[in-house]
């Protein structure tokens, strides 16, 4: 049996799902077979259902017509909103190996293709217009007749070309339209593929695509090769500049920075800024994987990247930085230690951007050795574990993290496809660190952050400082790629899959709610839509009961009472320690905040229509200040006594 590897991540997207090289060796069979094996590890959904079969049908056509520049409205309308009847009729077809409904859409893809090429000859004899704006493509649906979507891709045209203009002179337009032509014309070459086996893959895989995410927001069947791409985030290695992009039809835009990375230590480049150009050859145009790649290459060679950035008055400024390529390991930048100075002591800083184990080190090893260090070298008064941004991990590394913080007891339980409850606890009495401690987190903190930051709030061992709630996301994956050989991926391809959820001490899962903060102190996407519950077709959340009094009952019987003996000692209690000082907390922290010009103008900056070029780490990290501020408070106050 193949192994499964647990995932508790939060995954950025930092590679659209790619055309296929060499389509997967799927056939009607095998393709039920696989779907039929995500079902049954599935957390919730067990069999294909006429919910799932509409959302099938709805993801397939996404996955055929991403850009909603084909299809129109009205000959898609029967699969848009399928009646009961249809999708009762996919299901007995797809009991029988039966795909024929996706054909049948398929072949429509195909008349449509000829469609666009008319249109595009047509559209060759058209000046596309120069006042075309990003934001009305946006939350697109489908054209309601061929003269709508016939203007769509006239201003589509007039967006690429009007972000071309400014960095390419008249010759290289030329060129550039050549390039989105055939960037255009070997996709729809892919698709009409005359080689009925492969025709027939190509259909099978996004089936495989479109019914797996139908399950849950988390669930993805990957190609072979987008198997490889997926452990390349996974492993975290690989050569390039270390950003995260996004797609915005003008350009590449950067969404993240990744930590001692090349781009970082370029303090020109801003979250914001588009990439539009890549050793002068414009990306306008490229799917996001072709870029990547273009910008990747060999450690110690140079790329040269061209920017825009646009300013508050709309007008828009190039700018040009060749970057020297390096070896990018998101888990080397995994960890920072700082200190600010604090009457007689210090206030330590650990800054833990994920929860990973290797042959050499973990996260657990990582932080104790940081504490350590702190509390040798300084008089350490309080302490700030900086969570934000951390996308999870592993799980056990989320419990020994935890438990550095805490004597014994149960730091999260997990519920898989079957209802079994594990427990997971800590159960070491020796605690690394049992001063004052605030953990800070964001709206991306998630998975195996939102274990560590929820259990010690509901121990009281921790403040949680913050943006309002964090990502929200409860459930754990495992993916069927083998752990040990990367390089061994399954010639039909493999998949993800949401196993179950997870819940904190209390019994709560943070699934689509998150970690509520303490004490909110907004930051860079405090206003943006992010989480859970953003995202399509999320699991609901639930709740099992408490574990602060752990009865041991997921210990078979035979070692229970022996566990009993040893584990019933030094048991983390809960604790109050924070509650009386909390409402001056929230209350000098909100006076702060208002007070400050700075942390003032930030938040109405945040209110723009668009705040991503907004970047508050660094010397500018102001939730970080405010959260060493409220340090500075708790640390006054727990020395005072109360006053009435």
């Amino acid at each position: 049996m193949r192994q499964f590897r647990i995932f508790l991540y939060f995954f950025c997207l930092i590679l659209p799902f790619q055309t296929f090289a060499k389509p997967p060796e799927l056939t009607p069979r095998t393709t039920r077979v696989k779907i039929e094996e995500i079902l049954r590890a599935h957390a919730t959904h067990h069999a294909l259902n006429q919910e799932l079969a509409k959302r099938a049908l709805e993801n397939y056509l996404h996955e055929l017509d991403p850009t909603y520049s084909y299809f129109i409205e009205p000959e898609i309308l029967q699969w848009t909103n399928p009646t009961p009847e249809l999708t009762t009729k996919l299901i007995e077809a797809y009991k029988k190996d039966d795909f024929s409904i996706f054909q049948d859409i398929y072949a429509l893809m195909i008349r449509a293709i000829d469609r666009r090429k008319a249109l595009e000859l047509k559209l060759t004899k058209e000046t596309p217009p120069n006042d075309v704006d990003s934001e009305e493509f946006k939350d697109m649906t489908w054209t309601p007749t061929i003269e709508a979507l016939e203007n769509r891709l006239l201003r589509i045209k007039g967006l690429q070309i009007k972000t071309a203009a400014k960095i390419l002179d008249a010759d290289m337009q030329a060129t550039f339209v050549q390039r989105l032509d055939k960037r255009r014309t070997t996709r729809e070459e892919e698709l009409i593929s005359q080689d009925p086996k492969t025709r027939l893959s190509l259909i099978l895989s996004y089936v495989l695509k479109a019914t797996s995410a139908a399950l849950d927001s988390q669930t993805n069947y990957f190609t072979p090769s987008e198997a490889n791409q997926f452990m390349i985030q996974v492993q975290q290695r690989l050569f390039g500049i270390g950003a995260q992009l996004r797609d915005d039809l003008n350009g590449f835009t950067i969404v993240r920075i990744l930590d001692n990375s090349p781009i970082s230590q370029n303090s020109q480049i801003q979250i914001g800024d588009r990439i539009i150009a890549v050793n002068r050859e414009p990306t306008i145009g490229l799917d996001l994987s072709e870029a990547v790649e273009f910008i990747r290459g060999p450690q110690g060679t140079s790329v040269h990247l061209t920017f825009l950035r646009t300013k508050e008055d709309k007008t828009e400024e190039k700018y040009d930085v060749v970057i020297t390529r390096g070896e990018i390991v998101l888990k080397e930048s995994r960890l920072e230690t700082t200190l600010e100075p604090f009457g007689a002591g210090v206030l330590g800083i650990i800054r833990l951007s994920s929860f990973y184990q290797d042959e050499t080190s973990s996260s657990t090893t990582d932080v104790l050795q940081a504490i350590n260090t702190l509390k040798k070298d300084h008089r350490l008064t309080g302490l700030i574990l900086d969570l934000r941004n951390n996308a999870g991990g592993l799980l056990p590394q989320s419990v020994s993290v935890a438990g550095l913080f805490i004597k014994k007891g149960v730091v999260v339980s997990v519920k898989d496809n079957t209802g079994a409850i594990q427990k997971l606890r800590n159960t070491e009495s020796k605690v690394a660190w049992d001063g004052p401690l605030i953990i800070l987190t964001n709206k991306t903190s998630a998975s195996a952050a939102e274990i560590v930051a929820q259990s010690l709030q509901e121990y009281g061992r921790a403040l949680i400082v913050g943006d309002a709630e964090t990502y929200g996301k409860g459930t754990f994956q495992t993916f069927t790629l083998e752990a040990s050989h990367y390089g061994r991926v399954n010639p039909t391809g493999e998949y993800k899959v949401t196993r179950g959820r997870y819940y904190t001490v209390s019994g709560k899962s943070p699934q689509l709610v998150g970690v509520l903060a303490d004490i909110v102190v907004p930051g860079l996407f405090s206003t943006l839509e992010l989480g859970e519950r953003f995202s399509k077709y999320p699991l609901e959340s639930d709740q099992i009961p408490p574990s602060f009094i752990d009865d041991l009952s997921d210990v078979p019987s035979l070692h229970r009472s022996q566990v009993q003996k040893i584990y019933n000692v030094d048991l983390q209690p809960i604790l109050t320690t924070y509650q009386p000082h909390l409402p001056l907390l929230i209350r000098n922290s909100t006076k702060r905040l208002l007070q400050s010009r700075n942390y003032q103008n930030f938040l109405d900056a945040l209110t723009k229509k668009d705040p991503s070029h907004i970047r508050p780490f660094g010397e500018s990290d102001l939730q970080l200040q405010e959260g060493l501020n409220i340090m500075k408070d708790l640390l006054m106050l727990m020395q005072s006594p109360l006053k009435n």
